[in-house]
């Protein structure tokens, strides 16, 4: 009999190296517990879109996601072996119809929830500068003694030209340096002070997450807390104050008080963009694979989270716009992410002590969103490989069950695109655009594998069973949702749309290397569904016919006259 050696058997052991079964829904809950932050990445911009109507866009968003969790939670019970989350559970219904299709959905997922890490980074880096290289307000005491020593050179400008001139001069010089800066395309891009933190924050959230599931589950319970409980006291002090406006919120009306085509197109792209933020929770299904018991944490992880966006969803932006007014939520340091931490403290009360602690919430807020984002989309690019989608590296575990090529991966995309949030904030808003371009594409795909599924599977095990009503509501969704992309990408940035869609085909030569040539043609053992009925025959093509449809006629209706 052959005895190894202890060194033997630990290199067996990784050689094997598999994800671990180490946390429980309530695990999933607190890594998902990042979404909430995803609100503040467009407060400002979907107010400053749809004005009044701001909090009730936000409303609808949220209970569109909340409808269509309940596919997801439905679907991902189907397969407890695979991680990576919906897009993977989704794809495997749509590989029996088109070997493109599938990979289309899992890399839509990842390029959506992977720019999380750059575009939450920039909005950290900028809350950073604010504490270490502030920009002096318009009324502040150094802006007023800058003018009085410089009255003479100030001349013949108004008060308003003397406060942007002393703004200037006293803004600190890291503020304005870059070691490199340019354009590509429509969108600009700098290696500023600002990137250089935000790819400081990037590497911290992934050496944080080298541990494995269990290590980044327990971080980020301690951090959700940290984050989930000042918003909700943010969002219910000012209510309990007696500090809500109701006057913010009426008229419900357009900007433009006429409900015209181009009002409807602006309603549309602030639904748009607000579902970016608010559909995120659905990343809590990216873990069955490392959940200890997938059959019954799978459904509660995604249900309880998106409980929690629910509320917050509503809360805050409903907070926000009744104290603030539209007037205050679109002030550009809200737009920008950068100014929300003073908006919260003069919401709720307090002096500098009180600032301070705000700005520290809100970089653990946004940390918080980074680390969702990093745990998710690095199990998306795993799952992919191991199914054959995505390149055989990507597959690689650490010896703690950590996609750590994913997560590489995930770290040198994001510092591209990192430089390029940071330019400016019509680059921030473009990258968002084209972002939530890929992730309705996902969306519409995963939505209508839920009855794909059903067709073609109807005798397979489901832990969770959605309501028949909540499946063909979410069906119905997917088209919603293409419409809003056809009607709204094009406000957030011209070429947002065809930039997005282009992305999305990025997959194409990428599968194809993978399939053809380092498979030679043939998927992987455990690749579900390559073969099978098709009970639901060319129904799902005529889905994909109708979505497109929706797209191209929505874009072409619902235009700024």
């Amino acid at each position: 009999m052959v005895s190894l050696s202890d060194a033997d058997q630990e290199s067996a052991v990784h050689k094997t190296e598999v994800m671990r079964r180490a946390i429980s829904w309530k695990g999933a809950f607190w890594v998902a517990s990042g979404a909430p932050a995803f609100v503040l990445f467009s407060i400002g911009g979907v107010a400053g879109t749809v004005g009044k109507m701001a909090a009730l866009i936000w409303a609808i968003s949220m209970l569109m996601g909340f409808i269509q969790s309940f596919t997801y939670a439905e679907i991902a019970g189907l397969y407890p072996n695979k991680s990576g989350g919906a897009s993977i559970y989704g794809a495997s219904a749509w590989l029996r119809y088109g070997k493109l299709i599938a990979p289309l959905s899992v890399w839509c997922n990842w390029v959506a929830w992977t720019s999380v890490l750059s575009l939450g980074s920039s909005i950290a880096a900028a809350y950073v500068l604010n504490i270490i290289a502030p920009v002096p307000a318009v009324g502040s005491d150094a802006v007023a003694a800058w003018v009085s020593q410089n009255a003479d050179a100030l001349g013949d400008m108004d008060a308003t030209q003397q406060a942007a001139a002393a703004i200037s001069a006293l803004t600190p010089a890291i503020r304005e340096w870059t070691l490199f800066a340019g354009s590509i395309g429509p969108v600009s891009f700098s290696l500023n002070g600002a990137f250089w933190i935000g790819a400081a924050m990037m590497l911290a959230v992934f050496f944080m997450q080298h541990r494995g599931i269990s290590g980044t589950a327990s971080v980020q319970k301690y951090l959700g807390l940290a984050v989930i409980v000042p918003l909700v006291i943010v969002g219910l002090v000012p209510i309990l104050l007696g500090k809500i406006e109701f006057s913010n919120f009426v008229p419900l009306a357009p900007a433009s008080g006429t409900w015209d085509i181009t009002s409807w197109t602006i309603i549309l792209a602030g639904l748009f963009i607000a579902g970016w933020s608010t559909y995120g929770f659905e990343t809590a299904v990216c873990y069955t694979r490392e959940f200890k018991d997938p059959s019954t944490d799978t459904p509660k992880a995604i249900l309880y989270s998106g409980l929690l966006c629910l509320f917050l969803f509503i809360l805050v932006p409903f907070t926000f716009q009744g104290v603030l007014g539209i007037a205050g939520v679109t002030d550009p340091s809200i737009v920008d992410g950068s100014g929300v931490a003073r908006a919260l403290a003069s919401m709720v009360g307090g002096g500098v002590l009180v600032l301070y602690i705000l700005i520290v919430m809100m970089i653990l807020a946004i940390l918080l969103s980074i680390m969702t984002s990093m745990a998710g989309s690095s199990r998306t690019l795993y799952q992919g490989s191991v199914d054959g989608w995505l390149p055989k590296y990507l597959g690689k575990l650490n010896h703690h069950g950590a996609p750590t090529n994913a997560m590489w991966t995930d770290l040198v995309f994001n510092l591209f695109v990192l430089a390029v949030a940071v330019a400016d904030t019509t680059s921030f808003f473009f990258l968002l655009a084209v972002s939530n371009v890929c992730y309705i594409t996902f969306n519409f795909l995963n939505l209508n594998a839920g009855w794909i599924h059903r067709l073609d599977s109807p005798d397979k095990s489901r832990p969770y069973r959605a309501p028949r009503i909540l499946i063909v509501l979410g069906t119905a969704l997917s088209f919603v949702n293409a419409m809003l992309m056809g009607a709204g990408a094009k406000i957030w940035h011209p070429y947002a749309l065809w930039a997005g869609l282009g992305t999305a085909l990025l997959i194409i030569p990428v599968f194809l290397f993978r399939h053809y040539v380092q498979d030679k043609g043939e998927f992987p053992n455990g690749t579900s569904d390559v073969v099978g009925p098709k009970n639901a025959g060319y129904l799902p093509y005529l889905a994909l016919l109708a979505g497109l449809a929706t797209v191209i006629i929505a874009n072409s209706v619902f235009v700024l006259e």
